[in-house]
């Protein structure tokens, strides 16, 4: 196990109390990551690229319902060359045993390409493509692969957590994490002040400087010195690793069940993550100010849910957390399904936000909980592959029900919202199959 900072290795301490462990260097700036990665996702993924495509594209009914499906087709596109790569990179950190070594590239690239996004948007280029300006696609063009970087180095991150602590203590280590990103929304949404409710891609190069200056805490203070000697093999030879895992998917059963189960709740997830900037502008009638204070909410009962997570998750164990969770979930989106006013609308707003920082508690918990060390690295490349290609499928169907209803207008996004409680009661079906005794 990599000993991170100046903390003895983790399996030689005894549990530590909850200040001192969130507040050690190596854990805080751990903690700093995910609150300056969650900035991009909220700004770019969630916010600022999907409002500056309504505001390119959208004017009518069908038209937002275009712009939907430019949104879900972009995102599904990124989420394609992860399915490729992700495994490979699990592959990659149980070979090297190093994690920040690759996050550090992964993390400038998604900042480069962020900045492009701003730089392109007021580019002034005169080409058209089917009736639309030639800086709109490259800007999707941007977006498609800042997020992959920003996708890629999470594999990285999120193993890096089995290195900051004994198995007692991952669970409030990942709950702390998550509180902390979610304050990096907050920080985020400061662009907004700046931005106003129109020239959206004036969101974009601040975010990138806002990413990059939370990232140099674990970029500058992590010190990471890998276990054992180094294997020199071909990135891609990696496949033949994850064959042979794949192989031994008996005696990793309930691990493989898991990352089905993560898979459809994922695709619930990542797809109302993506799409409810404009649902909820569509469907409900909010204003961009009025969207960016129910974000706000939802972030606040992200940091809560979260937090209060961690020690939920500690209680009742991964399994029945992961449980919990996903009913959560379920409930959410029929309620912002069938919502018929802005209350409604606010509740189910609330109620994602404790769903949406409670699964990245739960789920990472239980992978390390289920996975044997030698293989963390590999299970957690697989972890996200099971996420990415979620996050394929998911954005593909919504996308394609709110274009082949696009002339139903409005109807045809809350048919495709609703198709999401199907897969999260999918996921919760399969999760009664999993056994947390096996490794």
């Amino acid at each position: 196990m990599a000993q991170l900072g100046n903390d003895p290795p983790a399996h030689k301490t005894e549990q530590r109390k909850a200040l001192y462990l969130y507040f050690s260097l190596p854990i805080l700036s751990w903690a700093l990551y995910d609150f300056a990665n969650t900035i991009f996702s909220s700004n770019i993924i969630t916010i600022f690229f999907p409002f500056y495509l309504q505001e390119v594209i959208g004017g009518s009914e069908r038209l937002n319902q275009i712009a939907s499906t430019f949104i879900s087709y972009a995102n599904a596109l990124s989420s394609l060359f992860l399915v490729i790569f992700t495994p490979l990179f699990g592959v990659l950190i149980d070979r090297t045993g190093k994690k920040k070594k690759y996050i550090i590239p992964l993390t400038l690239i998604a900042v480069l390409c962020t900045v492009l996004m701003g730089v392109f948007s007021v580019a002034g280029l005169e080409q058209t493509v089917n009736g639309l300006p030639i800086t709109l696609f490259l800007v999707v063009l941007f977006y498609v692969i800042a997020k992959f970087f920003y996708n890629s180095s999470l594999v990285f991150y999120d193993a890096m957590i089995s290195d900051l602590g004994t198995k007692k203590e991952i669970p409030l280590i990942s709950g702390f994490g998550v509180a902390v990103g979610y304050v990096g929304t907050v920080v985020g949404l400061t662009v907004y002040l700046y931005v106003g409710n129109d020239g959206f891609h004036e969101a974009f190069i601040p975010t990138a400087i806002l990413y990059l200056l939370f990232s140099l805490p674990l970029f500058f203070l992590i010190k990471e010195k890998p276990t054992g000697q180094e294997e020199k093999k071909s990135f891609f030879s990696g496949y033949k690793e994850i064959i042979a895992t794949f192989k031994e998917m008996k005696a990793y059963r309930s691990t493989f069940l898991f990352l089905i189960v993560y898979f459809f709740i994922n695709d619930a997830l990542a797809t109302t993550i993506a799409m409810m900037a404009i649902y909820a502008k569509a469907i409900v009638g909010f204003t961009s100010g009025q969207f960016i204070i129910l974000y706000l909410v939802s972030t606040v009962t992200a940091i809560i849910g979260s937090f209060i997570f961690g020690y939920v998750t500690k209680a009742l164990g991964a399994k029945k957390a992961v449980e919990v969770v996903g009913f959560l979930l379920l409930f959410a989106l029929a309620i912002a399904t069938f919502a018929i006013n802005e209350a409604m609308f606010w509740f189910a707003g609330s109620l994602f936000g404790v769903a949406l920082g409670a699964v990245w508690v739960t789920s990472r918990t239980l992978i390390v909980e289920l996975t044997p060390e030698h293989k963390r690295g590999q299970f957690f490349g697989l972890f996200a592959f099971s996420g990415k290609i979620s996050s394929i499928i998911g954005p593909f169907i919504y996308g394609t029900i709110t274009l082949v209803l696009a002339e139903y207008g409005n109807l045809a996004s809350r048919f495709a919202l609703g198709s999401l409680m199907i897969l999260v009661l999918i996921g919760l079906i399969v999760h009664q199959k999993v056994k947390t005794s096996e490794v």
